[in-house]
């Protein structure tokens, strides 16, 4: 028996795809499975590679880090245990030669660099690479290829770093524990550590992170995790192989939740198809299972027969969309790789088992309602069509196939707070969409009566398929706005950046002038017919405690909160107000020699701290207090020098400082900046332009592959409009027979047809535009603080193309009714 039922599945499902019956449901499940198994696969590959090489990522079996120079009872501690030990020192730098300059992360590295890992070099541009087992010799400097390209020199070549000529030995290609930061977005260059002090780079105020690289056996390594962990003091942490580029983690698990998320549009948008064809199925096998009825065939039976087919057809399907999944992954691994800067393994078998999981869950969650009601149709049907219909059934269907739908969101944020704000974000989405539509569509009927021929029928027909038409347009409605956002919306929300930025905003910052260099510095200004910048003491600070209570990073909720207890401020003091403050609480304490500290209105927040309250500062191994007199608001955009806290004068006046300023080259007078650090090599002049291209391009990449990700939801709201149309086919079917023998003509038949899908195609996009206008409008003035003047260019783009669009694939739907006669309609409809 069992045997039998097996081979009527599979004869079912055969002719079931030989008939078209299951066609647009296969393209749902593949899409929804597709989307959500290509980020699962990208992920998991990123994640074993953490998993895989993480010793060979930290450089070594610990990293030690921090914000001020390790002690060195800390290697003594570590050798005593048998240990291994290797320093490094990140930084950024200017890098140059008589012709060009070029801002890059300096690396520079003592003996036993790397302990874990390797380093690849390359004897000269464009040659085979190879990995070597020793570092830069001393007065030598290995440059990445980008810095070789702008500085235009060759291996053999001398160079200047700070206040040391060094030459260049050869193109750095390859470390494996390069991290995924701003400095890693820098061309990086590497040094021996020992040439640090005649470089004269590290000043006061210089900002530089101190890393202390420990290998060894693995019971030494944890026992010396375990004493140097108790010792750890502000500013001082320690990775582990277990915790490895926490840096590359935080941006995977942030990418790889937006990334699931943004899938999550699809499968929403396919469970919307499958919904409906699952409707049809049911509602199309319901006399052939009233027949199976009446040759005797029970309920169970039937249940397990049609399970069988579905559990099949939901294997293969899925499949095929895993295999979707994978060619997808595999174009946007390359610019994933690239920006975490990880080699990625081959993915795990864990992906496919998500992906036949959720498509399995997603099918039978719509459909296994479908299927009992199917079971229990009466085989009195044979002989009155109108039993067994199910109008209850199919609540029940779209009821389970919702709750479905939000067990897979919960699951993919992996976070029940966020999944619930998420789904209902969904269910607000859908129903806003629904609404709008509902009232577009309306008022587009009310015209039937102003216009003749296939414009009326076309217009009618939005409201006599009220509930078809809102679906159709609010599927393809939320996956054309996500894409319009990420195009049209972007480019704007850029444009409006940039005119926030004055013409003659500084695009150049200093940093790294040292206090004696002042009176020169600025004459150099004068001498060049350039005015003279302001200059701005710069001290570091720890900020210790509020109001006396110790500051605790553990203590605060939110990252960035407990980043800021964390760091070192950079801190400076004035009597005048900065260009582009603004106090909004308190008063500014101008030339009052009271102590007292400004504090920037969202570090204020931020932190808990408010005007009156005392903060306490270690500088230089001293305690600073003073109370807060005011808050400020800063405005970013004027491309300033600003800091979080300023003290009032007298404060700490006394504690050595650098000095940091911008300024503005006009176009054409870049040579300028050459000229400046010829003169005062030591300081570092940072190109902003340079900075934002360089951050905008890895920006980019990642638009590309969120761009794909809903690419996907153009696609299932195709396969929504497909899944409607064929819903309404058989209706459909009957109006163009009838007016068909009413003498209708095939070109009425046409332009009613087109008439109508234009009209859906074009409400749809002018929803995706106005949604994705709003959103861009929210994001510029709640999260940037900009001004931005929503463009009509997203509401017409998307109305066009929408129609379009929606005209091309509804035609291919349901043109080919027009191409039979009455009496085939009537058949086709039956």
């Amino acid at each position: 028996m069992r045997g039998n039922i097996l081979a009527l599945a599979w004869r079912m499902l055969r002719r079931d795809l030989r008939a078209g019956e299951l066609h647009l449901l296969a393209l749902a499940l593949i899409v929804a499975v597709a989307s959500l198994s290509s980020v699962g696969f990208l992920t998991d590959r990123v994640s074993r590679s953490l998993d895989r090489e993480a010793n060979q990522l930290l450089g070594g079996d610990l990293l030690l880090r921090a914000d001020h120079p390790w002690p060195d009872r800390t290697r003594v501690l570590a050798r005593e245990a048998g240990l291994q030990v290797a320093d490094t020192y990140l930084f950024s730098s200017m890098v140059g030669t008589d012709a060009a300059v070029q801002l890059a992360a300096v690396k520079a590295v003592g003996p036993g660099y790397p302990l874990r890992g390797s380093v690849r070099v390359a004897p000269a541009r464009n040659a085979p690479d190879a990995v070597v087992d020793a570092i830069p010799p001393a007065g030598s400097i290995w440059l990445e290829e980008r810095v070789i390209s702008v500085l235009g020199v060759s291996v053999g070549e001398r160079v200047q770093l700070g206040e040391l000529s060094m030459t260049v030995g050869g193109v750095l290609t390859f470390e494996s524990d390069r991290g995924a930061n701003f400095f890693s977005m820098l061309p990086r260059v590497m040094i021996n550590a020992a040439d640090l002090p005649a470089t004269g780079l590290i000043q006061t105020g210089s900002r530089v992170a101190y890393r202390l690289h420990v290998a060894g056996e693995a019971r030494a390594v944890a026992d010396f995790r375990e004493r140097a962990t108790a010792a750890l003091e502000r500013g001082q942490s320690i990775e582990s192989i277990d915790n490895a580029r926490p840096e590359v983690q935080v941006a995977l698990a942030r990418a790889e939740r937006f990334l699931r998320l943004a899938a999550s549009l699809s499968v929403v948008l396919a469970a919307v198809a499958i919904g409906l064809s699952a409707r049809r199925f049911m509602a199309r096998h319901l006399d052939g299972c009233a027949v199976l009825r009446c040759l005797g065939a029970r309920q169970a039976q039937l249940i397990q027969l049609f399970m069988l087919e579905f559990v099949v057809f939901g294997l293969c399907a899925s499949a095929i969309g895993i295999g979707l999944g994978w060619a997808v992954h595999a174009l946007l691994a390359g610019g994933l790789a690239e920006v975490l800067r990880v080699a990625l393994p081959a993915p795990s078998f864990l992906p496919v088992v998500h992906g036949l999981v959720v498509g399995l869950a997603l099918l039978l969650g719509f459909v296994l309602p479908h299927l009992i009601g199917l079971a229990r149709v009466p085989s009195l049907r044979v002989m009155r069509r109108e039993l067994g219909e199910g109008e209850g059934l199919a609540r029940t269907a779209w009821a389970s196939g919702l709750a479905v739908l939000v067990a897979i969101v919960l699951w993919v944020a992996d976070d029940f707070k966020l999944g619930a704000w998420i789904s209902a974000g969904f269910l607000a989405a859908l129903g806003g969409f629904a609404l709008l539509s509902a009232g577009g569509f309306s008022l587009l009927s009310r015209l039937a009566m102003t216009v003749n021929g296939g414009w009326r029928q076309g217009l009618l027909a939005l409201r006599r398929r009220m509930g078809s038409q809102v679906i159709q347009a609010t599927a393809v409605g939320l996956g054309l706005m996500a894409l319009l956002l990420l195009t049209l919306v972007r480019a704007d929300l850029l444009a409006a950046w940039r005119d926030t930025v004055p013409p003659d905003a500084p695009n150049r910052f200093v940093i790294n002038l040292q206090p004696d260099q002042r009176a020169a510095f600025l004459a150099f200004f004068r001498d060049a017919g350039q005015p003279a910048p302001e200059l701005m003491p710069m001290i570091r600070g720890r900020l210790m405690s509020i109001n006396g209570a110790p500051v605790d990073p553990g203590g605060y909720k939110e990252d960035r909160a407990r980043r800021l207890a964390e760091r070192e401020f950079n801190l400076s003091y004035a009597s005048a107000l900065p260009p582009g403050n603004l106090v909004e609480a308190g008063r500014w304490h101008g030339d009052d020699k009271a102590p007292a500290f400004s504090i920037e209105a969202g570090v204020a927040e931020t932190l808990g701290i408010s005007v009156g309250d005392v903060v306490s500062f270690d500088v230089a191994g001293q305690q600073v207090s003073a109370p807060v007199t005011s808050e400020r608001r800063l405005r970013w955009d004027s491309m300033r020098v600003n800091f979080f806290f300023i003290a009032s004068p007298g404060v700490i006046d006394q504690f050595p400082a650098s000095l940091i300023t911008s300024f503005h080259v006009p176009p054409g007078a870049e040579d300028f900046s050459l000229a400046l650090t010829r003169a005062f090599p030591n300081i570092s002049v940072i190109d902003v332009g340079v900075v934002m291209a360089q951050i905008e391009s890895m920006v980019d990449r990642l638009i590309v592959i969120v761009e794909l990700v809903f690419g996907f939801a153009i696609v299932a709201g195709a396969v929504v409009l497909l899944a409607a149309l064929q819903s309404t086919r058989d209706e459909r079917a009957r109006e163009f027979a009838v007016m068909r023998t009413l003498g209708a003509r095939a070109r009425q038949l046409r332009q009613s047809l087109l008439v109508e899908l234009a009209a859906m195609g074009a409400a749809a996009g002018a929803l995706a535009g106005a949604g994705a206008s709003v959103v861009g409008w929210l994001l510029a003035t709640r999260v940037f603080d900009m001004p931005y003047a929503p463009a009509l260019a997203p509401v017409v783009v998307g109305a066009l193309g929408s129609a379009l669009g929606v005209m091309l694939v509804g035609w291919l739907g349901a043109g080919t009714l027009l191409r039979l006669s009455p009496m085939q309609l009537l058949r086709e409809a039956v």
